[in-house]
């Protein structure tokens, strides 16, 4: 087993691997592909492209590397921007997906919050209720069904659980009860009131303990729970419906939920998004990979050490080490540390570490480059019948950023993109060019924020020369799938 592993990693982190650094190995073992299922949803580029056969053949061409754009009687939410273009080779389809909707949580009549409406989803030019702007991209890796289905399917769950809590939306100065009936409705016993003193005299200690240990919940961290639990409940579904439908591999998802004068990012996996405000940088998100989250994945590998199939260690080495160093003194770090220090070598320590490689290059098990994400249930080890599941989280990191506290002009903007964009331009090079590139272009123009998408995806790509895809500094540009949006912060203005 450990032959076969180091086999696949030497060539993996050797660069001789073509499929980027959310690699999965061929073989059996690996993300089934069961033919005789039918797709859940056929692979597409997003809707709101609007793209004719044509157009989608044309898109797909990994020689030319068309980039992809709305039309221009295609406005988007905010009127924000969008680009995007295919890999270089790295994968027979784009595996990005976008989404960018307008929803509305409102009561479905006659049903329970939280269910979906039929009815409700046929009629789009209903803008009644709490409006929800939301977009999302969705990075995908070993193929595109499970960001094809998220694409479709996580915003509707967002909105749905947020429908439970719709009447705290509706009068956020309302308290939220700590439990609820089966009706959505407050219990009475929870309907609680502050004793005034003479009933405190009379309140037996314990009760008063109890009263005075309840936690004040905000609405924010509501909501925040609210995109959480939807996040749970995608990747749950996705593996329930993997025995009836082709669900391929997994996917990375970073969505921006607009609620109230408030943008939340949720990010799960190493899209990023940033906030260019009067030449400031401020990062929305943090990538999750398997250096970053380097102390959850060997602590998990601690706790539950059959996870690890008898052939991974949790405890992490500069380098592999050799049967021959048994006995002697290696620098080492585990779960409880952030620094470096000696331990001597012990036969436990020859197996192939649970996390392997540095930076772009390391892996989980040898397999998978991220560490959150959707989908990947059935992903194993290769040649082995260890799963990476286990250490692959779907819960996402939600960061808030309220409109309110600052003026934004129209050359503030908020800048999310798949690792594509970021792989080969740095934040503030990102901002330097979306700042730069708006400042030639007239705030009424209506494919402002477009071409200052597409401006970013033309430069991450580079130019087609004799020696691969190069950038202006001739280093190579991005051979991965690129997707950006740029959504103008002034735009929830004239939304609402």
């Amino acid at each position: 087993m450990i032959s076969r592993v180091k086999s696949a990693v030497s060539s993996l982190v050797g660069g001789m691997m073509p499929h980027g650094h959310h690699h999965h190995p061929p073989g059996p073992t690996g993300p089934q592909s069961p033919d005789v299922l039918p797709s859940r949803f056929a692979y597409s580029r997003p809707d709101f492209l609007d793209l004719t056969a044509e157009l989608q053949q044309r898109a797909g061409d990994h020689a030319s590397r068309p980039v992809l754009t709305p039309s221009r009687e295609r406005r988007l939410p905010w009127g924000s921007g969008y680009a995007e273009v295919i890999n270089a080779g790295k994968s027979m389809l784009n595996e990005d997906q976008a989404c960018c909707e307008v929803l509305f949580l409102r009561k479905s009549g006659g049903k329970q919050c939280g269910s979906t409406s039929k009815e409700e989803e046929t009629q789009p030019g209903d803008s009644t209720g709490i409006p929800l702007h939301f977009w999302a991209l969705y990075d995908g890796h070993a193929g595109a069904g499970a960001a094809v289905m998220a694409s479709k399917l996580l915003h509707r769950l967002i909105r749905d659980r947020l429908k439970e809590i719709l009447h705290l939306l509706e009068d956020p100065a309302t308290p939220p009860p700590i439990c609820l009936g089966k009706n959505g409705s407050p219990p009475r016993a929870e309907l609680k009131r502050a004793p005034s003193q003479e009933e405190d005299a009379e309140t037996p200690s314990d009760m008063t303990l109890r009263f005075h240990l309840e936690k004040a919940v905000s609405l924010e961290g509501l909501v925040v729970g609210t995109i959480e639990t939807a996040f749970k409940l995608m990747d749950d579904q996705i593996e329930r419906e993997k025995a009836s439908f082709n669900i391929s591999g997994g996917c990375c998802a970073l969505a921006i939920i607009h609620l109230m004068g408030k943008l939340y990012v949720a990010n799960a996996g190493d899209s990023r998004a940033i906030i260019i405000r009067n030449d400031e940088v401020i990062p929305m998100s943090n990538e999750f990979t398997p250096e970053t989250e380097r102390q959850r994945l060997q602590y998990l590998g601690v706790l539950k050490p059959e996870l690890l199939g008898n052939e991974f260690t949790p405890v992490e080495f500069p380098r592999r080490i050799q049967h021959k160093e048994l006995g002697k003194k290696m620098l080492f770090r585990d779960h409880t540390m952030t620094g470096w220090a000696y331990k001597t070598i012990q036969e436990e320590d020859l197996k192939f570490p649970l996390i392997y490689g540095e930076g772009k290059k390391a892996r989980v098990m040898a397999t998978i480059g991220v560490t959150r994400g959707l989908g990947d249930h059935d992903l194993k080890v290769y040649s082995s019948n260890i799963h990476i599941k286990p250490f692959l989280s779907c819960c996402p990191e939600v960061k808030v950023y309220d409109l309110s506290e600052s003026e934004h002009g129209p050359d503030d903007v908020l800048v999310l993109g798949t690792d594509g964009l970021w792989d080969v331009t740095t934040d503030l090079e990102v901002a330097d060019a979306v700042t730069g590139f708006l400042s030639h272009r007239e705030p009424s123009d209506p494919m402002r924020y477009t071409l200052a998408a597409q401006d970013l995806v033309l430069r991450s790509r580079g130019v087609l020369k004799e020696r691969g895809w190069r950038l202006p500094n001739d280093k190579l540009g991005s051979g991965d799938d690129i997707s950006v949006f740029v959504i103008p912060l002034a735009g929830h203005a004239s939304a609402t």
